[in-house]
């Protein structure tokens, strides 16, 4: 296991070069983005605008040889602009499935929380089974797929709050920053939005995303890390600033993350920090405050988790 991983290494390492080369910014974000690909998850990029959650996105998109649609959410989107609609043929007399830009291997919803909750929801049937049923009938997503979604704060004008049920679909929410001040002057001397991402090469095709997925799901998890994300979630549930914990799908979630962690660390096994490390981006957001019952306030639902996730000792 372990050689073809250090193998698998050298194509984990290319794509963030890739990636890198145009996102001039929040470094931790591109490895966060690739945990979510090689997991299975979804990603959910928050902040303000300007920051680069587009370019961030596209630049992943372009790293792999693979389909790739964009999705540019309005108030006026309708659920079938996402999934599809059925045509009728004249000539046949028959309906033919058109299928929409959800059908590709990497879909971009940029500001998701500008359209209805009604389209939002039209996605959470891909996101969580990989599928799209329509007309009676059940239409499968390719492979790997992989939605990420960008939103503005919730303080902005035009925004909705998107439901927690579609929140829960996201494997993370991330959050980029400013660049620092390096960054800042290398993105005003190249403009890379505009000169290189157009140009940007893919450094992976589908079928090797899919190859690391499988080599993911095989890095061992020992009993105690596993009693030890139950032992985080079960806090949660417990909590006395919380309102709704973390279910069953969060830590599942949780487990997953850590082990694409432990695999992009080069490691078949996983360590307890990498469980710590990604519980404040899988976590924070499926859990809702008692003095805040919507998932606007960011801060609050990460403070509360940091709390809780000092409260359960860490394994050995």
């Amino acid at each position: 296991m372990f050689g073809y991983t250090r193998r698998m290494q050298d194509r984990i390492d290319a794509l963030r070069s890739n990636i890198v080369s145009v996102y001039m910014g929040n470094a931790q974000a591109v490895d966060r983005l690739i945990v979510c690909l090689l997991a299975r998850g979804h990603a959910l990029i928050e902040d303000v605008p300007g920051v680069g959650k587009t370019v961030l996105a596209n630049a992943l998109a372009r790293s792999i040889r693979c389909t790739f649609s964009r999705i540019q959410c309005t108030p006026d989107l309708l659920p079938s602009d996402v999934t599809g609609t059925s045509i009728f043929r004249q000539n046949s007399g028959t309906f033919e499935f058109r299928e929409g830009p959800i059908f590709a291997n990497v879909v971009l919803a940029d500001e998701i929380n500008r359209t209805t909750p009604r389209t939002q929801a039209a996605m959470l049937e891909a996101m969580s089974d990989g599928t799209v049923s329509a007309e009676g009938a059940v239409h499968h997503l390719p492979q790997p797929f992989l939605v990420v979604a960008t939103q503005n704060p919730y303080e902005f004008e035009g925004t909705y709050f998107l439901p927690e049920n579609q929140l829960d679909r996201f494997l993370m929410r991330i959050s980029l920053g400013y660049p620092s001040p390096d960054d800042e002057a290398r993105i005003l001397r190249k403009q890379p939005a505009r000169t290189a991402l157009p140009d940007l090469r893919p450094a992976m095709d589908a079928e090797e995303i899919v190859a690391l997925q499988a080599a993911v799901d095989r890095v061992r998890m020992e009993q105690t890390l596993v009693e030890y994300i139950i032992a985080i979630a079960t806090a949660t549930r417990n909590s006395e600033d919380l309102q709704v914990g973390v279910s069953p799908r969060g830590a599942l979630a949780l487990a997953a993350a850590a082990r694409a962690t432990a695999f992009i660390a080069g490691r078949d096994y996983c360590v307890p920090d990498d469980v710590v490390s990604n519980v404040l981006t899988v976590c924070a957001h499926r859990v809702i405050s008692r003095t805040y019952m919507h998932q606007g306030d960011t801060l609050t639902t990460r403070r509360i988790m940091q709390r809780v996730l000092e409260s359960v000792p860490s394994p050995v």
